[in-house]
């Protein structure tokens, strides 16, 4: 298995996108059967760089999440990347975490700050835990052994009340305290990622790729929920063709892999060094996304 740092400064000497899926451990035994001998196996012929597999609000999925990183590793031979979130965590329990996850040969993991459990409501530090994502990435990076990513907002995190501009500069502390890398939240209006993106090369300085993150539309209950939660913004075209559609979920995700396509063409036309795209475990949209843009053969 790869570090992805490593994976990154391989395709930039070849001129060619890192390509990555991400996915969610499943709340069933059927649903860990679906992904790990279905899902995966279908994704696999798009042959991607890496995946990356979440961590439940308040860590509620930390055992599931490393065994599953764990499967696709050493079955499928894709390098495979932990969420790692400071909720509900002691910096014991977190050296833990770790510990077991380099048992497991996990070589990369996704620094995060969490959610609180159940997704809403303040961010409350935990007793002899971290209270800023940087802090954690600093704690991994002198742990040693891992290549470390961490979150991007290109329309700003929603809990950072002061703007956009300060949580990028927040992301800059990240990336000092050493983030190998940055995978963006979703968005839709490319103006937002280019914006965020500028500052944070030009302004800030910061050479660590920047990839964007984009999740196909499936249903357009299901994105105006996500959306809603994370704070990112649906341009007005947009929602006014997802209306047009009612509860037709088939032309939804026909036309989120529509959307989904252009925006990465264009991302991809301004030289962006990896497309990090959620999978929500499911294949369709994925994989006519990527071979619309004629990356399904890696």
């Amino acid at each position: 298995m790869q570090f992805i740092r490593d994976i990154h400064a391989a395709k930039r000497v070849a001129k060619r996108p890192v390509i990555s899926f991400e996915f969610f451990p499943p709340k069933t035994e059927e649903g860990d059967r679906a992904l790990l001998e279905k899902t995966i196996p279908a994704l696999m012929r798009l042959k991607p760089d890496y995946c990356s597999v979440t961590y439940g609000a308040g860590g509620s999925t930390r055992d599931k999440t490393l065994m599953i990183v764990d499967r696709i590793q050493r079955e499928h031979g894709l390098t495979g990347m932990a969420h790692l979130t400071c909720v509900q965590a002691t910096r014991e329990q977190l050296g833990e975490v770790l510990v077991r996850a380099k048992a497991m040969g996990i070589k990369n993991i996704l620094a995060l700050r969490g959610d609180p459990p159940g997704g809403t409501g303040e961010f409350q530090k935990t007793e002899g835990g971290f209270e800023f994502c940087y802090e954690l990435v600093r704690f991994i990076r002198e742990t040693g052994g891992f290549s470390i990513g961490t979150a991007g907002f290109p329309e700003g995190h929603i809990a950072c009340k002061e703007g956009k501009y300060v949580d990028w500069e927040r992301l800059k502390a990240k990336i000092d305290q050493g983030a190998d890398f940055v995978l963006t939240q979703l968005f839709f209006d490319n103006r937002d990622f280019f914006l965020f993106r500028d500052f944070m090369v030009r302004k800030l300085g910061v050479t660590a790729p920047i990839c964007p993150g984009i999740l196909p539309i499936l249903s357009a209950a299901q994105i105006k929920r996500f959306t809603t939660l994370c704070g990112a913004q649906m341009p007005a075209p947009l929602l006014g063709r997802l209306d047009g559609f009612g509860n037709n979920d088939e032309m939804v995700t026909a036309y989120g892999i529509e959307y989904a396509t252009k925006q990465i063409q264009e991302l991809l036309q301004e030289g962006v060094e990896g497309i990090h795209l959620y999978t929500l475990n499911k294949v369709h949209s994925t994989y006519h996304v990527l071979t619309n843009l004629g990356l399904a053969s890696g």
